[in-house]
């Protein structure tokens, strides 16, 4: 493996070679917005918000790097690394709506670990990083401890930034999983509810929000399907994988605030990545372009 740190990031990520044009043209210039904006605030919350399968996480890993490069320390927290496990959301099920026992939705994490572990990085103590295992759909019990002083935390999450409906915009349902399974509209308002409650309380410790736009809906059903495709690959013998049509009844449950957020989210955002169908950006957000030295790109 090579010792540039872009070229080894790109060779475990599976990525093409010409991957290295999108981190010099629109990577790096978010990564010195991050630090100009880190030199006034540290440390300094960042949100990552985008679809299933939209390259949150090679995002990070990148951002990682390009901060470090910068003398500054990048960690990463996926929401999905607060996934309730099985057993908590089955107690969810029983109690609240059967839909709880599948992780997705707000009410399905646990917001209130995030928020001590934004509360350990704002006071420079040392945390446990958590780990969901998708394969197993259970918390792992490998988190990884983290010592010493973080700059940048970058949260990141299919919801990060989320915020609540309208109650009038819950009355309808917005797909057949709704219509059957939630017709009386409980699960959706609960969620709600919640995403009112812990979930807007760690949002709100956000100081800059990052969203990666796709273009609709059923480019997140592509995306998922695909991710679905590369765990099976890297573990045939996971318990939980799913075939395609287990995919698209998975991906109903996150239809609603999807749409919600491709609408809602874009206005509110500090910078808005729209992204094509291979999940790269179309062009750079003017929020970026604006006022970046040529010094601040790569060759």
């Amino acid at each position: 493996m090579s010792t540039d740190p872009i070229a080894a990031l790109i060779e475990a990520h599976g990525l093409p070679d010409p991957y290295r044009t999108v981190v010099a043209q629109h990577w790096q210039p978010l990564a010195t917005a991050i630090a100009r904006r880190a030199a006034d605030t540290t440390p300094l919350i960042v949100g990552i918000n985008g679809a299933q399968g939209s390259g949150k996480s090679t995002l990070c890993a990148f951002l990682e790097v390009l901060l470090a490069a910068r003398q500054l320390r990048a960690v990463t927290l996926s929401i999905d690394d607060l996934y309730l496990g099985r057993a908590d959301r089955a107690q969810l099920a029983e109690k609240v709506h059967p839909l709880f026992a599948t992780r997705g939705v707000p009410g399905t994490h646990a917001p209130g670990l995030g928020i001590a572990i934004v509360d350990a990085v704002l006071s420079g103590h040392d945390f446990d990083l958590p780990r969901f295992d998708k394969g197993t759909d259970e918390r792992s019990d490998a988190a990884e401890r983290i010592s010493g002083p973080v700059d940048v935390l970058l949260l990141e999450g299919w919801c990060v930034g989320c915020r609540p409906q309208a109650d009038e915009e819950l009355l309808e349902p917005v797909n057949d999983l709704e219509a059957r399974e939630d017709a009386e509209g409980i699960w959706r308002s609960v969620s709600n509810l919640w995403l009112r409650g812990d979930y807007a309380k760690l949002f709100g410790l956000i100081d800059m929000l990052v969203m990666l736009k796709v273009d609709s809906f059923e480019t997140v059903i592509a995306n998922r399907l695909k991710q679905e495709e590369k765990l099976r690959a890297a573990r045939p013998d996971a318990p939980h994988l799913m075939d395609e049509a287990a995919i698209r009844r998975f991906c109903q449950h996150y239809e609603r605030l999807t749409r919600h957020m491709l609408q809602d989210l874009p206005p509110r955002a500090d910078v808005v990545f729209e992204l094509g169908p291979d999940q790269v950006p179309l062009n750079l957000p003017k929020t970026l372009s604006a006022g970046l030295a040529s010094r601040d790109l790569p060759s």
